[in-house]
């Protein structure tokens, strides 16, 4: 797989008042993010409330996906189960279905035991029997596990393991990975709060929440560091960082539907037990992305 270049939202799914796939949003958003300055799409991600659907509504966000994105883009499958053979069942009715690559989420339900060497023999036998390629998601927000340097090292040197998002926003940790990894294994931050140091260590490609709602301004700091003109892009950076903050840290996966409704996408409700954000919050939310639009 040719390395990744650009920016991935992971999308979001939205849902209607009574809670089931609105796949009429779900396909909007797609065709608006297909203008949009993007390398390609993460479907059934963490900010697709992954955790809510079924196997059926995963395959059919994926089938949407396939069936509506620009066709130079990368699908990319968020398939990770908490099983080996739960993930691999998943990651190639994903592949069949179409998409290019697979990110696995590191199991952790039994977190105490999943120590450096089950990683191993974790991600080892779901590369050995997966279809497409695959790539590690590291989130210790959410899993409470954090993969080991040994871990990434040793899983970097798979043939089909082609690379890892990593959302923790440690950029030493970033720095830790990439000296223990294969030169050819792509290492991507997975939030926005991570970009600018992230570019400045020569990583080129980001799987960021915020790139739901704003995926130009992702695009345009890379495109800015690139040509050398590093204080704009180091602005551009700090000028759209509390929006970052606000849909992840802040508000959640509601906030960032709600933004996504306020700049333009199709935002729709979130599962139950998640919550949509409140009149206040939502005011909240306008106010910072208003400060941000008025910045020269």
């Amino acid at each position: 797989m040719k390395k990744i270049h650009g920016v991935i939202p992971p999308m979001i799914t939205p849902f209607s008042p009574e809670e089931d796939l609105d796949t009429e949003a779900f396909v909007s958003n797609i065709l608006k993010w297909n203008e949009d300055e993007l390398a390609g799409y993460l479907v059934i991600g963490s900010n697709s409330e992954t955790a809510y659907l079924s196997d059926a509504e995963k395959q059919e966000l994926v089938k949407l996906t396939v069936e509506h994105a620009k066709k130079d883009r990368l699908i990319m499958a968020g398939s990770g189960m908490d099983s080996a053979r739960e993930t691999i069942k998943l990651t190639n009715a994903c592949a069949k279905l179409g998409a290019h690559c697979a990110l696995i989420l590191t199991p952790f339900y039994y977190s105490s035991s999943m120590d450096t060497k089950a990683m191993i023999r974790f991600f080892t036998q779901v590369a050995d029997h997966s279809d497409i390629p695959i790539l590690i998601y590291n989130v210790s927000k959410f899993t409470h596990v954090n993969i080991s340097a040994e871990a990434v090292g040793v899983l970097s040197r798979h043939k089909n393991i082609v690379g890892m998002k990593d959302s923790n926003g440690d950029v030493p940790q970033l720095a830790t990975f990439m000296r223990a990894a294969d030169e050819d294994f792509q290492i991507m931050p997975g939030t926005f709060s991570a970009w600018y140091p992230a570019l400045g260590m020569g990583l080129t490609a980001i799987i960021s929440a915020m790139a739901n709602c704003s995926p130009n301004e992702i695009a345009q700091t890379q495109a800015l560091f690139v040509q050398g003109k590093l204080k704009e892009a180091f602005d551009m950076y700090q000028t759209w960082f509390p929006l970052n903050t606000a849909v992840t840290a802040t508000y959640g996966i509601g906030g960032l539907k709600y933004a996504c409704e306020y700049l333009g996408y199709r935002g729709g409700h979130v599962r139950n037990p998640l919550a949509d954000p409140s009149p206040a919050q939502k005011e909240e939310i306008r106010a910072i992305i208003d400060k941000i639009r008025q910045k020269p």
